[in-house]
């Protein structure tokens, strides 16, 4: 729509969009999504910008796009009241409120950081943001990127303000983890520091000030730390299954009424999207001499291989099919992003008579078959995801692989 200003001068009238009260780029995402929902949910409305049209469109229709708990009658919620605007072009953010920018920096298979992500981003952005605009980074950042950002935007001409508050939401529990979790707050001058606690008292119950690179390592040295635990937990799996001995036996006794190991976890295979490439991030800026993260990443990237190898010598694999219980990352999950079961079946599939899979959650694998039909036709089983419902499925007395200790009334051979 067409509208004169003061002086007779013709120009298009801001959408309803151009005026919401935030804008979340990646919004549609699994960062974006909690995010969106949880300002909805306290009056705010929101501008969902993302690439993805598919998504959008998704959740335009008031359906999720991946599991989420508790976001379905958000979601439904905000759209009853008008909340959610779904936009999908640099153009078409607010310029009345705050960015929230949900796209962090990757690793390449040179463990470097590809800042140009992010950067070519921000630059789409920049000429549809205004001066004074608060620019919040969301997702991880390599240590140093927010004051880079910073001095990008001001090399360009233009007076941002650069905040950085990391998420740290669990996959899948978003939503109820932002309202009890504390929320970290950073940015490159006070008066962005300032805005951004102002934007996340909404929904945060508590706020914890930083400087930008103190938030950045905070970030990284979280995941990166439970990523070793994992490995720690693995390593002694394995060392105990070299004795011959069973590990969870031996777990269950060191955590009985032991609050120093409550924490321990179980063995299993460490995957996701962030914490192997957080730890990789902070591999790559201690240039290599982070000697924990690269052995946590030896560790848990290698247990797949290790469970193969072990199998192969009391089975000759080449006259089996091998059934893959569970392709998410992790359990009551959608999420395939960096699963290791993806590495069990490329590793498999040129050991293996067949490989089959199977999952009761995942939507986006064209291969997956019913779990009744992989149980039938497997010879031999590996538990890669300890989805509760493989607890009580009839696995038909076949052979199963499961390092997780999850499966206790089965035929477990490793």
């Amino acid at each position: 729509m067409n509208v004169t200003d003061i002086r007779g001068r013709s120009r298009t009238a801001p959408s309803a969009a151009q005026t919401a009260d935030l804008t979340v780029v990646g919004g549609a995402g699994h960062v974006g999504v909690p995010l969106v929902l949880a300002f909805a949910s306290k009056g705010s409305s929101v501008n969902v910008n993302d690439l993805n049209e598919d998504t959008l469109t998704t959740l335009k229709g008031g359906r999720l796009p991946f599991i989420e708990h508790g976001a379905d009658e958000l979601l439904t919620k905000a759209l009853k009241d008008k909340r959610l605007f779904f936009t999908s072009k640099p153009s078409e953010i607010s310029t009345k409120g705050p960015v929230i920018i949900t796209i962090g920096t990757p690793v390449d298979k040179f463990l470097n950081p590809e800042r140009k992500v992010i950067q070519d981003c921000i630059d789409a952005l920049l000429p549809h943001l205004h001066d004074g605009q608060l620019l919040v980074l969301r997702s991880t950042l390599y240590p140093g990127t927010t004051d880079w950002i910073d001095g990008h935007i001001k090399s360009n001409g233009r007076k941002l303000k650069v905040a950085f508050c990391p998420e740290r939401i669990v996959q899948g529990f978003g939503i109820e983890e932002l309202g009890r979790m504390p929320q970290i707050i950073s940015g490159t001058t006070r008066e962005a520091e300032e805005e951004a606690a102002n934007l996340f008292k909404q929904v945060a119950p508590e706020l914890v000030t930083l400087a930008p690179i103190e938030a950045e390592f905070a970030k990284l040295f979280n995941n990166a730390y439970r990523y070793i635990e994992f490995a720690v937990t693995n390593q002694f799996y394995l060392i105990a299954k070299s004795a011959g001995l069973d590990y969870h036996r031996i777990l269950g006794a060191m955590k009985h009424n032991y609050p120093r190991a409550k924490n321990i976890p179980r063995p299993g295979f460490a995957a996701g999207p962030c914490l192997v490439k957080d730890t990789m991030q902070l591999l790559a800026f201690a240039s290599n001499e982070f000697g924990l993260g690269n052995t946590a990443i030896l560790v848990n990237e290698g247990l797949p291989l290790h469970v193969i190898n072990a199998l192969k010598r009391d089975y000759d694999l080449t006259k089996m099919s091998i059934g893959l219980l569970g392709m998410a990352f992790k359990p009551e999950i959608d999420d395939v992003r960096s699963s290791l079961s993806y590495k069990f079946k490329k590793s498999l599939a040129g050991q293996a008579r067949e490989v089959l899979t199977t999952d009761p959650f995942v939507t986006t694998d064209p291969e997956l078959l019913p779990l009744d039909e992989v149980i039938a036709r497997a010879d031999l089983l590996i538990l890669c995801t300890p989805h509760q419902c493989y607890k009580s499925a009839d696995l038909k007395g076949k052979p199963v692989a499961d390092v997780w200790g999850f499966l206790e009334k089965a035929n477990v051979v490793y």
